[in-house]
């Protein structure tokens, strides 16, 4: 081969590869590399900026009282009825109780039954519903209640208690809680509790729904129906619930604590947070005496 033709054949090659290198799109580091002819290119992976999928309807926080918030507490039934007082005991907590009732052989006549002088010891039976339940352990009418802010529900016995020895028919269902005086400057507070509660019970039920299937929705649905009546049962009698609806703030408490439970929530109060202390004060510095 002579040397022009070499030379041809070496342009010839040269400008195939430039040529090539032109057709071939720039592609800059961290690209996604280009799809050889006649494939597809995969969809690149969702960027920061695209939206976020839907985040699961969630239960806002509540307070929930502990023991302290009645201890020591004088509290009536229906706020105007009997007398309570959750103390502390050498081994734990008694309740200290009397209650007003009817004769039982004649509903029409008063008569009154004291749990004696001493408070009487309760068992703690854990938080089935979210609050601090305890039993009074006493044969004549066992009581089992739930600790609320300033007052407890008693949920055992279905019947009123009838004591044989005093022929008293007697009743501690219901909410106790603390008289209208108390009550009365406590009306700004509780109207701001009832509306926080208010949306709690909402947001609960909302959450158990969206946690649950279509049978189980249909039961909730009807729990949630009826909460304003059962509430307004409970209520009815409570001394002036009407002008300040302690008793309902209180029940809606019990029922948004119910549902943190339900959900498998944290209902345990938060310790106090402990304060800091003091840093002891350095002594002064001795003077020294001038010459």
């Amino acid at each position: 081969m002579t040397r022009p033709t070499r030379l041809i054949l070496a342009s010839a090659a040269f400008a195939a590869a430039v040529t090539a290198a032109h057709a071939q799109p720039l592609q800059l580091p961290g690209a996604q590399p280009f799809n050889a002819p006649g494939t597809q290119q995969a969809a690149p992976p969702s960027q920061a900026g695209a939206p976020a999928a839907p985040r699961p309807p969630s239960m806002p926080a509540i307070k929930v009282a502990g023991e302290d918030a009645i201890l020591g507490r004088i509290l009536h039934r229906h706020g105007h009825h009997g007398e309570a007082v959750f103390a502390k005991t050498a081994t734990g907590y008694g309740l200290k109780l009397g209650l007003d009732g009817f004769q039982s052989t004649n509903l029409m006549e008063p008569c009154a039954v004291s749990f004696g002088d001493a408070p009487v010891p309760v068992t703690p039976l854990g938080r089935p519903a979210g609050v601090p339940r305890y039993k009074l352990e006493a044969p004549i009418c066992p009581i089992v209640f739930d600790v609320l802010d300033g007052a407890f529900l008693v949920v055992e016995p279905a019947e009123p208690c009838i004591v044989e020895a005093a022929q008293c028919r007697i009743d501690p269902r219901g909410l106790w809680g603390p008289d209208a005086r108390t009550v009365a400057g406590q009306a700004k507070e509780i109207e701001k509790a009832r509306g926080g509660a208010e949306r709690a019970v909402r947001e609960g039920y909302r959450t158990l729904t969206a946690k649950s299937d279509a049978v189980e929705q249909r039961v909730i649905a009807r729990e949630q129906a009826g909460f304003s009546a059962e509430r307004e049962m409970i209520c009815r009698d409570f001394q002036r619930e009407g002008q300040f609806g302690f008793c309902g703030a209180r029940i809606t408490e019990a029922r948004a604590a119910s549902l943190r439970a339900r959900l498998g929530l944290n209902t345990e109060p938060k310790p106090a947070a402990a304060k800091p202390k003091p840093r002891p004060k350095s002594a002064p510095l001795p003077l020294t005496p001038t010459q």
